[in-house]
Parts: C-alpha cells; structure tokens; sequence
C-alpha cells in the first residue's frame, strides 16, 4: 500500500471525536467557562472556515510535492535505500519532531503567535478546540509542510500515517476528559495528554511555553519544554489579556490576527508562574 485509503482519515477523526465528547462530558477534567452549545459552536464554524482554505491549499500543493520528492529522490529519507517498514517509522517520527519545531516557533515569532492566538484565547478546551486555528494560521502551515516534505523526504504513506495519528491525537490531548490518574501517567511516557496539553493552555506565559509536542511527549523531555505537576484546577485556560467572552466571539477571533495585540508578549500579558525542577515529573490530578 503506497498511500492510505482516503475514507480512512476522516472516518477516524470522526468516530475520535464522537467519543471523546461523550466521554468528556460523563468524566469532565475542568469546569466550563462558557455554554457548551455556543462554545461548540463557535469552534465548528473557525473549523469550517479553516478547513475549506486547508483544503483549497493542501490538495494541490502538499500531495503532489510529497509524491514528485519521493519519485525525484528528494529529502534526506531518499538519500538511503531503508526497508519499507524503517522507512514509514523513521518518517512519521521526523514529522512529528520537525512539527514541534513548528509549534514553539508560532509562540515565539510575533507575527507568527497573532494567527495562533486565535487557538488559545479560547475560554475553555475541550475536544472542539482541536480544529480551532486560525485560516491564516493553516495556510502558513501548509508552507512548512511543504518544507518539512522536501527536507526530510517522507513517502506518502509516511505523511498520511502521522497525519491521522496526528489528527486523533490532537482530539484526544485536546479534550476536556479526566482520565483516571494511573493511566494519565503511563500515557504520558509516550504521547501527549489531557493534562499534559491543558497546561500549554494555561493562560501563565512559562506554561504556555511549555509541552509544545502534538503527538509523542519525548520531544519536550528532549528539550527540558516538558511541565507536569500543576494541578488542573490551577490551569486557567486562555491568554490573560482576552477574559471577556465578548472578546472571543466568532467575528472577533477572526480579526484578531490583523489588529496588533504587543501585551501577549509583554506586560501586561507578560505572567509567569514559579515552578520547581520537580514539575517535570508526574501529572497532578
């Protein structure tokens, strides 16, 4: 099999989220801020918005490039001859690892942290926040993928298979689901978790910069990213200069990339949280 069936993806995202919002809704990890139905909402319509420019931009550019480097011998994948099986490992771990680099850029780069503000500046987190990232914020994504494409040099069974992992994934880290603390802990060796990714939510700046993975954790224990204990009732979800909810209404977060916001990254905007070195070792409840 050269690529996954095209059905495959979709119907996996699907039955994720079907699950995960019936499941976070018997075992919730935090306390809503906002109407459930109106947060649903909102999120669903920046998600279709966004997804109609995602696909506009990715069918005719993402496909085609990974196909023609893969026949050209392009990236560092095509450098050697690997067995198929070492070949779709090593590929979706390069993409998910070059994906991190990606993440902390779009919270470093100001210009880059305006279209990803839009995903953070949600009140609450759940399994709809997710989708929710800014139109702009895609198409730029499509750019570096692109790039990670001709560098790394990854079949198109390789592309597909991370992204669904990718897309379950982020379903599942991104929802409001308790999970019993045992097994959090024990997943969290391996891929990113609810706790894990509410942190990154956190509306304190140390934490926002903090846990950047989308699939496998080890990338920020590589990087000493990675922030654990802090309880999730201590997690206020957001960015501090954006409270109101009348500041989170769908026109608003659509706009919100083109008008200048400098407090994210400065005062008063600007909030840390002291931790210890030991916050790096086990998830709080």
């Amino acid at each position: 099999m050269s690529e996954l069936p095209a059905w495959l993806t979709p119907a996996a995202v699907a039955v994720t989220l079907a699950v995960v919002t019936v499941l976070e809704a018997v075992r919730p990890l935090r306390r809503r801020v906002e109407l459930a139905l109106r947060h649903l909402g909102r999120n669903l319509a920046v998600e279709a918005i966004s997804l109609a420019v995602l696909t506009l931009l990715q069918t005719p550019f993402l496909i085609p490039v990974t196909r023609w480097a893969q026949r050209e011998g392009v990236g560092l994948l095509n450098l050697v001859a690997l067995p198929r099986t070492v070949e779709l490992v090593i590929g979706v771990l390069l993409l998910d690892y070059t994906l991190w680099h990606w993440h902390r850029i779009n919270h470093v780069w100001p210009l880059l942290w305006r279209f990803h503000a839009v995903h953070h500046v949600d009140l609450d987190l759940d399994a709809s926040t997710a989708f929710r990232f800014h139109f702009g914020e895609l198409a730029l994504s499509v750019v570096y993928r692109v790039v990670q494409v001709l560098v790394l040099g990854p079949s198109p069974l390789a592309v597909a298979s991370w992204q669904l992992l990718l897309f379950v994934s982020i379903l599942f880290h991104h929802s409001n689901l308790r999970l019993p603390l045992g097994l959090e802990r024990a997943l969290v060796r391996v891929v990113v978790t609810p706790r894990m990714h509410g942190i990154h939510h956190s509306l304190y700046l140390n934490e926002t910069n903090a846990n950047w993975s989308s699939l496998l954790s080890g990338w920020d224990r590589l990087h000493r990213t990675l922030v654990l204990d802090v309880p999730q009732k201590d997690v206020p979800i957001g960015v501090p200069t954006c409270r109101d909810p009348r500041q989170v209404t769908l026109g608003r977060i659509l706009v919100r990339p083109f008008e200048s916001h400098p407090e994210d990254h400065g005062p008063p905007g600007r909030i840390e949280r002291p931790h210890a070195v030991a916050t790096v070792t086990t998830p709080a409840p």
